[in-house]
């Protein structure tokens, strides 16, 4: 590495593979002349390493002991007294029960073959010992599930009571008693910023963010000048929990009240979501807007066939979902379509084809006969999605609404499908519904309503060329470009900075 150059770390709290944004913002610093390191998550516990273009990336293994809270791993003597403490003791007595059980069978068999009176009485005593012994400990085990189900979702009084207490009296600190696993990302990554010695440490979504002001902090103490960029994906306040603790959404927001004005600036994605950042947290300066848009400053790589992959030819009617797997994104509503659709297929382009959504989604495909019709596939290289996306005839975004980083968003999947010059059907979630009927280039339909979706989804198969006239002049697609939108962040980087070769 040359040295010489100022360094940026960026921080992201996942495999860096499946991100498109920080790939792409990893490799335009890295050709602006700064030395780039984009740190992300270990899947595995193996550490890993390559290059994206002129940029490193490096994975780290993260740990997850703190991801049962205190309470979690010690006993429940008051609350439950006959629940066994944390520990191997359980899951032995269990086994234990086991081996009784077996024993009596294997008894009872020689007994058939070998009839005798001590056979009888022994097996009379094993099987009174297990009636009493193993009832008691199946008793036992079942008390313990039940207290971890307490904890797990801190369903008890103590439970709630101990969050507020902690809430009232360590305020956005109380982060660390509702969330510790938030300290694994500090243990996992603070040593490796650290001896990178950044220039910049670009902090992307809410997790990262404290890693990167304490890295901060612990730069400027040593004497060398670190600034923080605070790269916000979500309105956090508006998120709907990722876990289903009830801790786990106050312990993020707290994080993030507490770092967020360690930042030195602060990047999103859309300018509805700047306007919220700078209101909740009462920022010096507006973000920066960097929208997610595809990179189209070179020829797209060569893609496989999006129509191959589901098995069908050009004439068949093909309808695209590319994007995260979740509930909320509203999915299924297209399987559920298929019936009013007797021609039409349906793919899903997703990060996680093995999640339990998908599996509901091809289960429930099943049950309305159009499993035929339904293919789920993995993403491709993000340098690849255009072209591959661009054989479909409809690209689908199904947000629920009433959720608000739905909303205020345009996405990733948005701008890829303009780009592969695609008609959109979309929910009537506020920004994206706007802007598809400002430019006509797709239909929207009712958040939730299968039928409105057919009704979407059929105008668009009947005249797909309308919509794609709108692409024409009406779409502003050098806008939504990612050599458009990075100025921006080059140029708050160069403030930051001072330029790439000072």
């Amino acid at each position: 590495m040359n040295h010489s150059r100022k360094r940026i770390v960026m921080l992201v709290q996942n495999g860096v593979v499946g991100d498109s944004r920080v790939q792409k913002e990893a490799e335009w610093a890295a050709e602006a002349g700064w030395d780039v390191v984009l740190l992300g998550r270990a899947p595995k516990k193996r550490a890993e390493e390559w290059t994206l273009g002129k940029a490193t990336v490096r994975l780290v293994p993260v740990v997850g002991v703190l991801d049962r809270r205190r309470h979690e791993v010690r006993g429940g003597r008051l609350r439950s007294p006959l629940a066994y403490p944390p520990g191997p003791l359980e899951a032995h007595r269990r086994r234990q029960r086991r081996v009784w059980k077996a024993e009596i069978d294997q008894l009872r068999a020689r007994r058939a073959i070998e009839p005798s009176a001590a056979l009888r009485l022994e097996l009379f005593a094993r099987r009174a010992h297990y009636a009493v012994v193993g009832a008691w400990v199946e008793a036992r085990c079942e008390r313990s599930r039940r207290l971890r189900e307490r904890r797990k979702h801190a369903s008890g009084r103590i439970d709630r009571l101990s969050a507020r207490a902690w809430r009232a009296l360590l305020g956005d600190r109380a982060w660390r008693r509702l969330d510790p696993s938030l300290w694994e990302l500090e243990l996992a990554f603070g040593p490796v910023i650290d001896k990178l010695k950044p220039d910049l440490i670009h902090a992307n979504d809410f997790q990262m963010l404290g890693v990167g002001a304490r890295a901060k902090v612990r730069a400027l103490a040593a004497g060398r000048p670190c600034a923080l960029v605070w790269d916000a994906h979500e309105f956090l306040q508006g998120m709907q929990s990722w876990k289903p603790h009830p801790w786990w959404l106050p312990a993020q927001q707290a994080h993030e009240r507490e770092y967020a004005p360690r930042a030195d600036a602060v990047v999103t994605v859309s300018e509805p979501l700047a306007d919220l950042l700078v209101d909740a947290y009462a920022l010096p300066e507006r973000p920066a807007v960097v929208m997610n848009a595809p990179d189209v400053r070179d020829a797209w790589e060569p893609a496989p066939s999006l129509r191959e992959h589901c098995g069908i030819d050009r004439r068949t009617p093909l309808m695209v979902y590319s994007g995260a797997p979740l509930e909320q994104r509203g999915m299924h509503l297209m399987v559920e379509a298929l019936p009013s659709l007797p021609e039409a297929h349906a793919a899903f382009v997703v990060s996680k084809p093995s999640w339990r959504y998908v599996k509901r989604i091809q289960e429930r495909a099943a049950e309305l006969g159009v499993a035929d019709r339904t293919h789920v596939l993995t993403y491709v290289p993000y340098r690849q999605i255009v072209p591959y996306l661009s054989e479909a005839d409809v690209g689908v975004h199904p947000l629920r609404t009433g959720i608000l980083n739905h909303e205020i968003a345009l996405s990733n999947k948005f701008f890829e499908y303009a780009h592969a010059r695609l008609p959109l059907v979309v929910s009537d979630v506020r920004t994206m519904a706007a802007a598809v009927r400002d430019f006509g280039h797709g239909e929207v339909f009712r958040s939730g309503d299968v039928e409105d979706f057919v009704r979407a989804a059929k105008a668009v198969l009947a005249d797909p060329e309308r919509y794609r006239a709108a692409y024409d002049g009406k779409v502003p697609l050098e806008e939504w470009t990612w050599g458009a939108q990075v100025a921006g962040l080059v140029a708050l980087y160069r403030r930051c900075l001072g330029g790439p070769d000072d």
